[in-house]
């Protein structure tokens, strides 16, 4: 099933079943916004996440020739948005949108489905792209490989927390579906984009979750070498500011 999709590249990978609130300010962003407020009642309003590959989210400053044009910020040589974007990504769907004052937006959208970009559009004032929608298989074993990641990610939370100087408030419980889990353990892990979009773009959900194994196995053993975390890690959140 393939669908035509507004797209809305990011420095970070957005999941199915997860939460991202996005302040929209780019008047190219915003143009996307107010085309999707635009639909008619009962149309889904959602566009395409894709994470940047070379480049950034914010377009540098014009000072002349007006507002910026889809590529801005994309870091192509020859132009080709494919070079930029990773090809795996996630519908964002809007579930809740506060119109601001002086005309930007913010938004909370929830990932739904991945997709893999086939071709980009760049005639208009933001990206779209023909998208194919990636059925979710479960892959062999995902139910046993589920349990060793909760166990795996307990002790990496905990080591994490002794990094960190702070103490973990309450176990929190863990869903026992085992593609929800592989998506949650890949949003909550620190690990750099190009990993995360690596366990995006797992065929299966077993194979997310073997991934997820050994990241964790040696996230926790680098852990327990180190008195505390680089300040950078510290401040690094799946926040956009656009």
């Amino acid at each position: 099933m393939t669908e035509r999709l507004p797209l809305f590249p990011l420095n970070t990978v957005l999941y199915p079943g997860l939460v991202l609130p996005l302040h929209v300010f780019e008047e190219r962003y915003r143009r996307l916004v107010g085309d999707l407020l635009a639909r008619p009642e009962g149309l889904p309003r959602r566009f395409g996440v894709l994470a940047i590959k070379d480049g950034r989210e914010v377009a540098p400053v014009r000072e002349q020739n007006g507002h910026a044009g889809p590529l801005d910020g994309l870091g192509t040589a020859t132009g080709d948005p494919l070079e930029a974007l990773h090809h795996v990504g996630c519908v964002a769907d809007v579930t809740d949108v506060q119109e601001l004052p002086d005309g930007q937006y913010r938004l909370v959208v929830t990932g739904t489905t991945r997709f893999r970009l086939r071709s980009v559009e760049t005639g208009g004032p933001y990206l779209t792209g023909d998208t194919e929608l990636i059925e979710e298989r479960p892959g062999e074993g995902a139910g046993a490989l589920a349990a060793g990641v909760v166990r795996a990610f307990r002790a990496y939370q905990k080591r994490l927390a002794g990094a960190r100087e702070a103490s973990l408030a309450g176990e929190q419980e863990l869903p026992a579906d085992p593609q929800v889990l592989s998506y949650l353990v890949a949003a909550a892990a620190i690990l750099p984009t190009p990993v995360k979009q690596e366990l995006l773009s797992c065929p299966d959900t077993a194979q997310r979750l073997t991934t997820e194994l050994a990241l964790l196995r040696r996230e926790t053993a680098l852990l327990a070498w180190l008195p505390s975390l680089p300040a950078h890690e510290l401040t690094r959140q799946a926040f956009s500011p656009n």
